[in-house]
């Protein structure tokens, strides 16, 4: 008789264990009410949890159809600044496709009308690094900018560069602004991401440097 009068007096107190148990278990911190959590973030600061918003370079390393210009980026001392939260570039992101397509590539620079003398193996490697730097600074615009008022024209990092926007002729007003212009003859911007310290455009052609 024992038995069955310990069991009953224990098994509601277990049960109460259990289900106090299980509501710590089952409710994390991050489903709390929207406003439990503000009253939390007013006791204690911000939350561990909150994610800033990501650079130009984060916003450039998960951009895959995009690598190649950010391979040629990343050789230069430029690629040091799209991290930085004290600059804000515009940044004209050709597609991979784009890069491809070009009849000579980023680093070899412009083609010479006239034979060029033979120059060491060192003497390449430099002049390739200096068309590389050259390209990709004709792809950044070191300002805030606005297509509201196409046709705009700004400058770009590279030396007497400037990229001028012309407006899409008959385009819908309703679209954003970004897909109602072309640049350097024709070249329309596909795509438009944000970040802290810049706006990326990722678009069908490039920039052709001076």
């Amino acid at each position: 008789m024992r038995l069955p009068l310990l069991l009953a007096s224990v098994f509601p107190f277990a049960l109460s264990v259990s289900a106090s148990f299980q509501s710590q278990v089952i409710i994390p911190p991050m489903a709390m009410s929207h406003s439990s959590n503000e009253e939390s973030l007013s006791a204690s600061g911000p939350s561990p949890f909150t994610s800033s918003q990501p650079t130009l370079a984060d916003l450039l390393t998960i951009e895959t159809s995009a690598s190649i210009y950010y391979s040629y980026a990343r050789e230069t001392d430029l690629s040091s600044l799209f991290s930085s939260e004290s600059t804000w570039f515009v940044m004209l992101v050709p597609t991979n496709k784009a890069v491809m397509a070009l009849a000579r590539k980023p680093h070899q620079g412009p083609e010479h009308v006239e034979p060029q003398p033979e120059i060491s193996e060192q003497e390449l490697d430099e002049r390739s690094k200096r068309n590389v730097e050259r390209w990709v600074s004709a792809h950044i615009i070191p300002s805030r900018i606005s297509l509201s008022d196409a046709p705009v024209t700004y400058e770009t990092l590279q030396d007497e560069k400037l990229v001028t926007f012309n407006p899409v002729p008959n385009s819908k007003p309703d679209l954003p602004e970004w897909m109602r212009v072309t640049l350097e003859d024709g070249v329309r911007i596909i795509g438009m991401k944000e970040a802290q310290n810049g706006v990326l455009y990722l678009i069908d052609g490039t920039v052709i440097p001076n």
